[in-house]
């Protein structure tokens, strides 16, 4: 799966790097977290950068808790959390990092895997849009009354990120990893038909894998001693 990642560039790198404006304001992060508003680029728009909320909340869902933060890639154009979104919502999902965790003795160790020059990349996505529903109340109720929505905060737009197999490195880390696009294909994600061929793991040897700081475990802490390498015995 994907839990965590990074995106730690600069505005100016970011919007060069995917030749898109952000919108509103922009910091380096070093531990994304789901739950959290972050930066995605859409097939709706794809000149810009915005920020959804990370775990995808399907258009049919009674409530907007338990968001779905990672969808597989087998399954995406079968699952209907999933369906409507990987035909008409795809999205990129800028990072430079993502951890994943390996089970130890002495408890899980996070370890970060980047490109060696920690390039970002963009990570393949799905988003929604969720509305609260609305009744009717008041004595017109039977006949056109006033509409009371069920969640005073209206709208919700949502993300997920895609997953498939792990190639040779991450396979040592996690039974899964997300779906890494080729930079040349990242608008084919968005554009084509059916792009089920961009699902596949990303060559091991271009990726490396450290160990960090157990610190990442708490998502409250976001700073640039994560993305450090540590010594492990």
């Amino acid at each position: 799966m994907c839990g965590r990642y990074t995106l730690i560039v600069d505005r100016d790198d970011l919007e060069d790097r995917f030749d898109a404006a952000v919108r509103g304001s922009f910091r380096p992060r070093y531990n994304m977290a789901p739950g959290q508003e972050l930066p995605v680029i859409t097939g709706d728009e794809p000149d810009v950068v915005q920020y959804l909320e990370w775990g995808l909340v399907p258009s049919w869902a009674d409530d907007d808790r338990d968001g779905l933060i990672n969808a597989r890639a087998e399954t995406i154009d079968e699952k209907p959390s999933f369906r409507d979104a990987y035909e008409r919502r795809r999205c990129l999902v800028p990072a430079d990092g993502f951890y994943e965790w390996v089970e130890t003795e002495s408890g899980k160790q996070p370890y970060r895997v980047a490109f060696e020059d920690d390039r970002p990349f963009a990570m393949a996505g799905l988003w929604g849009r969720w509305e609260p529903e609305t009744t009717q109340t008041g004595l017109d109720a039977f006949g056109g009354g006033v509409e009371d929505e069920t969640d005073e905060g209206g709208a919700l737009e949502t993300f997920t990120i895609v997953t498939t197999e792990p190639n040779d490195l991450v396979a040592d880390l996690h039974h899964r990893m997300a779906v890494v696009l080729p930079r040349d294909r990242e608008r084919a994600w968005l554009t084509a038909t059916d792009p089920r061929d961009l699902l596949e793991p990303y060559p091991a040897d271009e990726l490396r894998a450290y160990p960090v700081s157990t610190a990442v475990n708490d998502p409250s802490i976001d700073e640039p001693s994560l993305i450090e390498p540590i010594e492990i015995e």
